[in-house]
């Protein structure tokens, strides 16, 4: 059994300045073991901490730590160390956290190109976050940022601000559980692939369980309850038109456009070789950003939500999404197309007009909507616009469901949709289906 280290003994103190409570903290963290922050108060903390595996951090009921600066790293309040090696760090959990932003943000300056969060998890395994507030994020950081990763638990949160409160990269075993959101960005976001600014690695998310969530309502919003973001690139090619986060793979790594997001396209005539960090070619800056885990493609699969409480008005709640922007280059021309795939939908109430329960620009492979509570809403399969995407069947289950009013699933020319629609409560309205839908 570990020592347990406590914070009164080390000089983190709410009488500190933010220099002196983030050394306090950092000692504390390089011995690792227990540390237990054991008085109430805030605490100033500036800069970045680097937590290390098998620590546990935990703070005491009344006690907050408030960023005063982000320092000259630029970077999150907390993140584990192994993410500057790429190199896995296990066993890490933070328990009680109350971190007040404070306006501090995470810059796009820092090291790590798409770490972009207040706390983040970038290579980890075996990771626990629990009964973590965070009541003022701000515009540019994520709050919680998981990449990279393997079996992670992510519950009792509490996040209210602008930006996305919890951003999951590629990673597999997740639990999300009892989530209360309030943010103008999206509240979860699945983005296995992502902004070059917004993820440090793209892959596949899967094996994940989001449960009893809520997206409470505000006046304004953007995104969406939930985005599954995918991608997908090719081998570098002599002569490619790229734009800002496109992607390449060449001598066994992947290197993404870290450009500015001003819509212009660039020829690539010479490869990126360098093993590490950015190089200037052609006029593209490059960033390696995996020599390991390399794919083509990447999406969600075998993701169920359950028990989700959809307070806030949307225009969308959950979106399979490819970007095709000035930001995001989702989908290069004529690569091999993901489908996301095994999603399931458990006791989703609606409790604000949603327009679009499901709105999907990727294939989609299979979807379940069972035991829900649905009220006029719509289901819709699109196109993305972009040149090789191919979009094969989609099947949809709706089963057990309540819907009140109407209920409208549509596919676009091509998208062939086909829905299995079983002992569903039906009131005021009807399932009614368009384009190239159908009710088999």
């Amino acid at each position: 059994m570990s020592k347990i280290i406590y914070a009164s003994k080390y000089g983190f103190s709410p009488e500190n300045n933010g220099a002196a409570n983030a050394a306090a903290l950092q000692k504390m963290l390089d011995i690792g073991g227990d540390v237990v922050v054991d008085g109430k108060g805030v605490y100033d903390v500036e800069g970045t901490v680097f937590i290390h595996g098998d620590t546990t951090l935990s703070f005491c009921a009344g006690s907050y730590v408030r960023r005063v600066s982000c320092g000259d790293v630029n970077g999150p309040f907390l993140i584990n160390s192994g993410a500057f090696v790429r190199e896995y760090d296990s066993n890490i959990k933070i328990y009680g956290l109350n971190l007040i932003a404070n306006g501090v943000e995470c810059s796009r300056e820092f090291p790590i190109l798409g770490v972009l969060s207040q706390v983040c998890f970038y290579y980890t395994k075996h990771t626990v976050i629990r009964d973590f507030t965070c009541m003022d994020l701000g515009t540019k950081s994520f709050c919680i940022q998981i990449c990279t990763f393997e079996d992670s638990l992510v519950e009792n949160v509490h996040i209210e601000g602008m930006k996305d409160a919890v951003h999951y990269g590629p990673g597999r075993r997740f639990i999300l559980r009892n989530g209360v959101f309030r943010t103008f960005d999206d509240p979860i976001a699945l983005n296995a692939n992502d902004y070059a600014v917004s993820n440090p690695q793209m892959g596949w998310i899967e094996d994940g369980l989001i449960e009893f969530c809520y997206d409470l309502n505000q006046p304004t919003t953007t995104g969406f309850f939930c985005r599954l973001l995918g991608g997908a690139w090719q081998d570098w090619k002599e002569g490619m038109i790229i734009r800002n986060s496109d992607t390449v793979v060449n001598g066994g790594r992947m290197y993404r456009a870290a450009m500015p997001a001003d819509g212009a396209e660039y020829i690539s005539l010479t490869p990126p070789t360098h093993e590490d960090g950015a190089a200037v070619i052609d006029g593209i800056k490059w960033v390696m950003t995996q020599n390991d885990n390399i794919v083509y493609n990447c999406g969600c699969r075998k993701i169920h939500f359950k028990d989700i409480f959809l307070q806030k008005v949307r225009p969308t709640a959950f979106a399979f999404h490819f970007d095709n922007d000035v930001y995001s280059h989702s989908f290069y021309p004529n690569s091999k197309t993901p489908v996301q795939t095994d999603i399931t939908f458990e006791n989703i109430y609606m409790e604000a007009q949603v327009d679009f329960v499901v709105r999907a620009t990727t294939p989609v492979g299979s979807i379940k909507v069972i035991n829900s509570c649905l009220e006029n809403t719509r289901m819709r399969f699109a196109h993305r616009g972009v040149e090789g995407i191919e979009y094969g069947t989609t099947d949809v289950i709706l089963s057990g469901n309540t819907i009140r009013g109407s209920l409208n699933i549509s596919s676009a020319d091509g998208i062939k949709t086909e829905i299995t629609a079983a002992g569903n409560i039906i009131r005021n309205g009807e399932i009614t289906v368009s384009g190239d839908a159908v009710i088999v």
